[in-house]
């Protein structure tokens, strides 16, 4: 990898705890791979009151310290620095443009600026504006790029108008809307999996493939974020952008090159191909789902309602499953089913390709054999790797069939650099990469297909939400939307899948 030019990396936020246990962490890591610029800081803003070294003993914390990195932890830590400054508040802007002009000077960095902003929601509109207030998003004399954290809005409305508000100090391209889940080595890899193998793309289709299945289940709970959950839900916090993120790769057409605009291109167009669900189909194609007191082991967990800072009568969703299809000639008639949840049996994210069965059961009748249901497993999280499920012949006379793994495992390839999420897309962001992070008209489509189905939730209060027991797969209702077969229940071990299930 090339090393990035050099620039000054400018944290809003930086007191608070993705700072502290994400953003740091993977500078440092991108420190100990040289993969950063000679001339580099981090200039750490927030409201706190904190001196250049008392910031970089707080987020020296967070640092996996051991006796062989002492040096290298030294090293990185004078790349940090840190302003206090109120960052509502835009009369203080000036004093942020001193700084950074006083920093480049002394570190002959010129002004090439990234600003990430690790703020709650409300100051995505305020710190753009206030930055180009004193010309801090202008691009003459050196790059300007901007990070945002989701949410990118919490409804469609509130999606176009920060948008919009962006576009009045920013252009597109200096817009990076950053989504972890892109910078896993798996959900790029899918890319290469396709693409690079002249035995997948030609069966990857409507010709072939009977339905596609996204899954992501955690087995924690809200924990301590009641609070923020009960307003998002699991629509809000997974599906709008995480899967339909996963879809968009899943789903697109060959781009033309590896190039963000063109990989873009293509994710957008099939959210412009979604078909639309209809708030009066709601209930046909979703199902949502909130977990009840349940006993696991020994352990009695407590439901969802009785989660600190949860409302006792709230209707949020910390499960949702939905059938949906893209009309375009690759996929039309293929049904796609997502899933998420919380309190779920394993933590695991993965796309399962399910291909069509062969049209006649040659070697023997259904009684005496099985039946062969041929599945491509990504696996995103955890047991990173790829899982080929085939048919072969049962050892001893006759022709009977059994269900066999073929597998790929990420850990094989020890000698292998793996980015973290976070250090993969600050790396890109920083080599002027966006490949890997979402475009404003992508998020306004994906809100456009879920915006619909969270106004039936809120204009009908007769459609369901189902009750599941704390670690269990979802209310059972949720097999009904499958037209044939049943949903795939993955354990947290990939190779073994199917003969135990390490929970």
């Amino acid at each position: 990898m090339k090393q990035p030019e050099s620039h000054i990396l400018v944290i809003f936020g930086a007191s608070g705890d993705l700072t502290r246990r994400k953003l740091i962490p993977a500078l440092y890591e991108l420190h100990t791979r040289n993969l950063l610029p000679d001339q580099f800081a981090v200039l750490g803003v927030s409201r706190t009151e904190l001196s250049d070294l008392e910031f970089q003993d707080k987020m020296r914390e967070f640092l996996p310290a051991n006796d062989h990195n002492q040096k290298d932890i030294d090293e990185f830590m004078v790349h940090l620095y840190y302003q206090t400054l109120s960052t509502a508040e835009s009369d203080e802007y000036p004093v942020l443009k001193q700084r950074l002009e006083s920093l480049g000077s002394e570190l002959s960095i010129p002004e090439n600026y990234i600003y990430y902003l690790s703020t709650p929601p409300n100051l995505y509109q305020v710190i753009p504006q206030s930055l180009a207030e004193v010309g801090l998003n202008d691009s003459t004399n050196g790059f300007k790029r901007l990070i945002i954290e989701k949410p990118f809005g919490t409804d469609l409305t509130s999606a176009r108008e920060l948008n919009k508000n962006l576009l009045n100090y920013f252009k597109e391209n200096q817009l990076y809307r950053i989504d972890h889940y892109l910078g896993k080595e798996t959900v790029q890899n899918m890319l290469v999996t396709r693409f690079s193998n002249g035995i997948f793309e030609p069966v990857w289709n409507r010709n072939f493939v009977h339905h596609v299945e996204i899954t992501s289940a955690e087995t924690l709970g809200v924990e301590e974020r009641g609070g923020y959950y009960d307003h998002s839900g699991a629509m809000r916090d997974m599906v709008q952008n995480h899967l339909m993120q996963l879809v968009g790769l899943v789903a697109m057409e060959p781009p033309v090159v590896i190039d963000a605009n063109a990989i873009r291109n293509e994710t957008l167009k099939v959210f412009q191909s979604l078909r639309p669900i209809k708030e009066t189909e709601v209930e046909k194609h979703v199902i949502r789902g909130q977990y009840i007191q349940s006993h696991v082991g020994k352990d009695l967990i407590n439901g969802y309602r009785e989660e600190h800072g949860v409302d006792p009568l709230s209707r949020t969703e910390t499960y949702l499953a939905m059938k949906f299809y893209i009309d375009n000639f690759r996929w039309a008639g293929v049904p796609f089913y997502i899933r998420t949840g919380k309190k779920l049996p394993a933590r695991v994210t993965e796309v399962v390709i399910h291909f069509k069965n062969t049209p006649h059961h040659l070697f023997g009748t259904q009684a005496t054999t099985e039946q062969v249901n041929n599945q491509l497993v990504l696996r995103i999280q955890p047991d990173e790797g790829i899982l080929l499920k085939i048919g072969m012949k049962v050892p001893g006379s006759g022709f009977n069939v059994q269900t066999v793994n073929m597998n790929f495992h990420y850990s094989e390839l020890s000698d292998i650099y793996l980015p973290t999420a976070y250090g993969r897309l600050l790396l890109d962001c920083m080599q002027g990469d966006a490949t890997l992070y979402a475009r404003g008209d992508a998020v306004e489509k994906a809100w456009e297909f879920v915006q619909p189905i969270l106004n039936a939730w809120q204009n009908n209060p007769d459609i369901p939400i189902y009750g599941y027991p704390a670690g269990t797969w979802g209310p059972e209702v949720v097999d009904q939307l499958m037209e044939e077969g049943q949903w795939r229940y993955p354990c947290k071990n990939l190779a073994h899948d199917g003969e135990y299930c390490e929970l």
